[in-house]
């Protein structure tokens, strides 16, 4: 089961004012097992988000928070919205963004699972997100974190993008990103074809940062919602 593609991929980021961090800290251990419980859930991750400058604890956004799931069918995706974590969390939060996708490719593992399966090669012109995550190795952490700089402050400025934040399940050593982007031609121009990404992929194998790592992209079925105040819609 762990290496099929799933029906369907949904992240949700749910801001939260001030006096809802207490709360939101709290579910983040409280949601694991009735998440895990939910009818027909392959996958799933409670993260939390950050700027993305540097991927060190000084980027965490207490303010976001997020929940990444892989599903056997939309049906099972559709019901969940109405499950008792989601209510809650949109009872403490003042916006959410939730993204519905479909995977294209990917290649790694998360937490020894393949989440997104082995898709087949396929085409897709619409709108389109990546994923990726990276558990460092500790003795690599500070080369890392001087590398990513220039390679976050590039992402903000290529055209094309319509959101990017840094999501982890920790705030150090698991850490990732989700971006979404107008269509794949953006997303490839990004990866390919910047000079600060190439520099930090070229190194990769050098220095080793990674005891593991994903990366996935995935085409955006339904998105809709605001994060960090920013409207995002993508109708299916």
């Amino acid at each position: 089961m762990p290496d099929e593609v799933p029906a369907l991929v949904t992240l949700d980021l749910w801001g939260v004012a001030a006096r809802a961090v207490p709360a939101a800290l709290l579910h983040m251990g409280l949601d694991r097992r009735p998440v895990r419980r939910t009818p027909g859930l392959r996958f799933a991750k409670l993260l939390g988000t950050g700027d993305g400058r540097t991927f060190t604890p000084r980027d965490a956004d207490v303010h976001h928070w997020g929940l990444l799931a892989t599903w056997a069918s939309t049906a099972d995706a559709d019901a969940f919205d109405d499950s008792a974590v989601v209510r809650s969390w949109q009872r403490r939060s003042f916006e959410r963004l939730h993204v519905a996708m479909r995977p294209l490719a990917s290649r790694g593992t998360w937490a020894g699972r393949r989440p997104f399966g082995v898709p087949a090669p396929g085409r897709h012109d619409g709108p389109t997100a990546a994923i990726t995550r990276a558990r460092l190795r500790p003795q690599s952490m500070a080369t890392f974190w001087r590398a990513v700089p220039p390679v976050s402050e590039r992402l903000k400025r290529t055209p094309g993008l319509l959101l990017a934040t840094g999501i982890g399940e920790a705030p150090v050593g698991l850490q990732g990103t989700f971006s979404l982007w107008d269509s794949p031609d953006a997303l490839t121009a990004f990866a390919h074809r910047t000079p600060e990404h190439q520099a930090v992929v070229a190194r990769t194998p050098e220095v080793g940062w990674y005891a593991e790592e994903l990366f996935a992209r995935l085409a955006v079925v339904e998105a809709g919602g605001t994060f960090g105040g920013v409207s995002i819609r993508v109708p299916r």
